[in-house]
């Protein structure tokens, strides 16, 4: 609800409908499953490193196995078939020993490979460069065996063997897969309890947060709507707090404007009804001057200057504003004595100076609240009386106001008339806003939009016709009312 008289502030932002769907619980999840994940990997990358480093360690010690053998084996060498057992327990193509200065050479082939895809040295290896040889395994494996050194126990030098790649990618892969399972696990159970934890304890207070703001928004004169504080002593407990005396303060001031505005509102419609009745006595005051009372004759200046000062002084505190008129209590009402009673109080019938017409037919009798549309033509007829008398007509034509009506088209229509000087262009594209269509000097303009106003509530209409002299207000009242 936005109070009558206080200025409405455009505040509409848009917002883009593809981050409104994605809530804060929702963002709070994905960032947690994203650093979880990121977490895990860069827990996986040494993994992998490791996990590759000791099984290639574990091949280099069953190949010291055989290089033990190796040492204690004759002078003729292993028995026939020996050599291919070593060689298939420790899955390698062939296991060569420096023992003593003297190389020795197990190999299923009568000769060893030519050559190998990459050579691996346990004795020296890095970090950084296991991880990097570790990924080559899995991005890019060799196609050729691969030379693995490592170091021997007992009087061996080292220990050297050529093995097929393709076994550690096999575990490394197997490896990845158990590491992925157990990460994803530990990721959902982690992301699932931050989650709960940062919803309890952060975003439902927030979501909760903005859900009073919108109430708020909605009703901010509602007391009900003012957030109640709780007992939290952090950050989120403040920002309640603060909100809550902020929405206090502010619906308070809202229902002060409100009723403030409301107020002036009522007595500047007041004031301005209030006036027309003292210019209507104004001007029947006028003519007490020329009365051969010589007692009336001396208090009737005293009483037209009181008179005046009690107009100045209701046009002085008219106020801004626009109060909510009454539902029009509607009656058959005959139109021509209504003209005639309002051009009577305006002091019309007995005008030297202005001719008044009475052109409304007798017997055009209209729906319509008598008191209303009083008023209605009391504005229109008291405007065009300003008019004539402040600027006068062009040439020396006689001042004259005429109210004209017919029924036409289900409406009974009057027209106000006079041959002034007529509305200027810049009052018409405000004529009937308050205090913006003003036509006379030191006029509010309140006139003619009391009078449109009320026209509307009788679900007529009011304009200005065009005219070629003077100004034509048409009033279109229906001659039958709803559901009649």
């Amino acid at each position: 609800m936005h109070p009558p008289g206080l200025p409405r502030h455009n505040l509409s932002i848009s917002v883009p409908r593809g981050l409104t769907r994605l809530g804060l619980s929702a963002k709070l999840l994905l960032v947690t499953v994203l650093f979880v994940m990121l977490a895990e990997v860069l827990i996986y990358v040494p993994s992998i490193a490791n996990f590759r480093r000791n099984w290639l360690n574990d091949r280099i010690a069953a190949a010291q196995v055989a290089a033990l053998v190796l040492e204690g084996a004759p002078e003729d060498g292993l028995p026939e078939g020996s050599e291919n057992r070593l060689l298939m327990g420790v899955g390698a193509r062939s296991i060569a020993a420096r023992v003593a200065g003297a190389r020795r050479l197990l190999s299923l082939d009568s000769m060893p490979p030519p050559e190998v895809s990459r050579s691996v040295d346990l004795r020296n290896l890095d970090w950084w460069t296991s991880i990097r040889e570790a990924i080559s395994v899995l991005v890019a494996p060799a196609t050729m065996p691969i030379r693995v050194v490592g170091e021997a126990v007992g009087g061996a030098d080292f220990v050297e063997i050529v093995i097929d790649e393709a076994p550690l990618r096999r575990a490394m892969l197997k490896f990845s897969w158990s590491l992925l399972l157990i990460s994803l696990l530990l990721t959902g159970l982690t992301a699932l309890a931050v989650y709960i934890a940062l919803n309890a304890l952060i975003v439902g207070p927030i979501r909760q947060l903005a859900a009073n703001v919108m109430e708020f928004e909605a009703d901010p004169e509602n007391p009900q709507r003012i957030i109640e504080p709780s007992l939290r002593a952090d950050e989120i407990g403040e920002a309640e707090r603060a909100l809550a005396r902020m929405q206090g303060t502010l619906a308070d001031e809202l229902r002060t404007k409100k009723h403030l505005a409301e107020l002036g509102l009522a007595v500047s419609k007041i004031n301005h009804d209030l006036r027309n009745m003292l210019a209507a006595a104004q001007l029947m005051s006028d003519q007490l001057v020329e009365t051969r009372d010589a007692k009336i004759r001396r208090f009737a200046p005293r009483l037209i200057a009181t008179l005046g000062r009690a107009i100045e002084f209701c046009q002085a505190t008219l106020a801004y504003g626009r109060a909510a008129e009454a539902t029009p209590a509607i009656r058959q009402v005959a139109l021509r004595q209504l003209v005639a009673e309002q051009a009577e109080l305006l002091g019309l019938s007995d005008n030297r100076h202005l001719r008044f017409d009475n052109q409304v037919p007798a017997e055009l009798v209209a729906p319509c609240d008598p008191d209303q549309m009083a008023r209605v033509l009391t504005n229109l007829m008291r405007n065009a009386i300003q008019a004539l008398t402040q600027a006068g007509t062009e040439g020396d034509n006689q001042p004259m106001l005429t109210v004209s009506g017919m029924p036409a088209n289900g409406s009974a229509t009057l027209r106000v008339i006079d041959n002034g000087p007529g509305v200027p262009l810049r009052a018409q594209a405000n004529l009937f806003q308050a205090f913006r269509g003003s036509v006379t000097p030191g006029g509010t303009g309140l006139g003619l939009a009391v009078a449109a106003e009320l026209v509307r509530l009788h679900g007529g209409t009011i304009e200005l016709e065009p005219s070629p002299v003077g100004a034509v207000f048409r009033v279109s009242l229906p001659l039958r009312r709803n559901g009649h």
